[in-house]
């Protein structure tokens, strides 16, 4: 009873503990933070994380440097190294804050953890301030442009706070009996699962996010975001009041708008298909057709504009065909074709697409019960009357999930599939709002209006949020459930 009182009193500390540790993972992901970036050479939109794990990251920038003899590869190594350190010390951080959600044995473990975080975070941080000072006393430092960044302070106060605050919780902790055994509880057992997804959520979702404040400044690629100007909503003026622009955005809707709908008005042919599909008598023949219209999910876009290419071009198989028939004369490029192109898109579309939609309708068809076939059978109910009273209501939960989320996803047609398809013929009718924003963003020339694209881009999110909520309590009035 004594050690739960215990630990009851220290469980405050502890969370603040760990609230802490997170911080000190996420911040190998923080450029700003990065104490590798030793030099004015080195790119200031790296973080640690990237210096630890691609060397080249450091030196790509230190080629006319090594050649002209203006510093030797030691400084790089140690940088490289430290960076390498200073990453294995946060991923040490980061098991302390898993083994801190048992029992106080493993709490003792992440203590000791903690420890060695601290321990290998001194180091490295040591290795940094030793390549600086290789930097700084190469034979021309004025190339070189040597700094001592402040991440380099920020990481050594994390790393000393680490170790302060652990040997505090330290003689806090009740001592463990000999007979303990390392416990977590169900709860954290399971939050343990999906914490690398929700890590991967974070870095790839929500981080980028950060990215949006390109949207507030007169950005010029190369150039440091702090020597940009600061424009306020000038871009976002320049949205609405520019006639050309609105007429562009127009045009892009309708793309965005018409292949989603269509896309939408369709989203049923994955769920039939997959009660045709269940309702084959032979297995071989049902898992060949399954894995044939599955394997087409796997290929790329670029591949399957080849197989597009070899039979729908001025010289592929179907102008051939044609001509030996003597159906026609000339072959003809229909690939440069821009009419029925939303079509020609859904089509493609669904071919790759259609046998993957089906997996999670074959899954759900595996849970209804058998026992109601049986009872339609006896009543005296054919085949296509089971699939209709029975299979079609038992989908119809999942169909109306996946139709909620493809209508929050509305605007966001993807860019692979009419990146390849595009050109000169069919920009005005292909070009989709992720493609718009691909284009005006980078442009073929390499002159985008960043700025402008990050702006148009972030309010396609916000507006897929609130199609989002919007469906989800459309459901909820008109069928009474929710997603959310």
């Amino acid at each position: 009873m004594q050690n739960i009182i215990l630990r009851k009193k220290s469980d405050k500390s502890i969370v603040i503990f760990r609230i802490f540790l997170v911080f000190v993972f996420l911040s190998a992901f923080i450029a700003d933070l990065n104490p590798a970036r030793l030099s004015g050479l080195i790119n200031n939109s790296v973080s640690l994380f990237t210096c630890a794990v691609s060397y080249s990251t450091i030196g790509s920038n230190f080629i006319r440097a090594l050649n002209q003899g203006w510093i030797e590869q030691l400084p790089l190594i140690f940088t490289y190294i430290g960076s390498l350190v200073c990453t294995v010390a946060i991923a040490m951080a980061a098991a302390a804050f898993c083994l801190s959600l048992g029992n106080n044995k493993m709490m003792r473990l992440s203590l000791r953890f903690s420890w060695g975080a601290a321990f290998t975070g001194f180091s490295g941080t040591t290795i940094l301030l030793f390549a600086y000072t290789l930097f700084a006393n190469s034979p021309n430092p004025e190339r070189l442009a040597p700094l001592l960044p402040v991440g380099i302070w920020v990481y050594f106060a994390m790393f000393v706070i680490t170790a302060l605050y652990a040997s505090a919780l330290h003689m806090k902790l009740p001592a463990t009996m000999e007979d303990d055994v390392y416990e977590l509880e169900s709860k954290y057992r399971l939050f343990l699962m999906i914490l690398p997804f929700l890590v991967l959520v974070v870095l790839f979702a929500y981080l980028p996010l950060a990215g949006w404040r390109y949207a507030f400044f007169d950005y010029t690629p190369g150039i440091p975001l702090s020597m940009d100007d600061f424009v306020g909503f000038k871009w976002f003026n320049f949205l609405f009041d520019n006639p050309a622009q609105r007429t562009q955005i127009v045009r892009v809707l309708k793309n965005t708008f018409a292949l989603s709908g269509i896309g939408l008005a369709t989203s049923w042919l994955p769920m039939m298909f997959a009660i045709f599909l269940s309702e084959m008598r032979s297995r071989k023949f049902k898992r060949t057709v399954q894995t044939l219209t599955t394997i087409p999910n796997y290929i790329s876009w670029v591949l399957v504009y080849g197989v597009a290419f070899a039979i729908f071009s001025s010289q592929g198989f179907f102008n051939w065909m044609l001509i030996n028939l003597g159906i026609i004369e000339n072959g003809a490029n229909h690939l440069l074709s821009s009419s029925n192109i939303w079509i020609k898109m859904w089509a493609w579309g669904t071919w790759k697409g259609l046998g993957w939609g089906a997996i999670i309708y074959i899954a759900s068809i595996s849970s209804i019960d058998p026992q109601l076939y049986e009872a339609a059978m006896v009543d005296g109910a054919g085949r296509f009357k089971r699939m209709w009273h029975i299979t079609v209501p038992g989908l119809l939960p999942t169909f109306f999930v996946l139709l909620l989320l493809g209508i929050s996803n509305v605007l966001s047609n993807g860019l692979d599939q009419y990146l390849v398809f595009e050109n000169h013929a069919n920009r005005n009718t292909i070009e989709v709002l992720d493609l718009y924003i691909y284009n005006l963003g980078l442009g073929g020339s390499g002159t985008g209006n960043i700025p402008l694209s990050t702006l148009i881009g972030m309010l396609k999110s916000v507006i897929s949020v609130v199609l989002l909520f919007s469906a989800n309590r459309l459901s909820k009035f008109v069928r009474g459930e929710a997603i959310i």
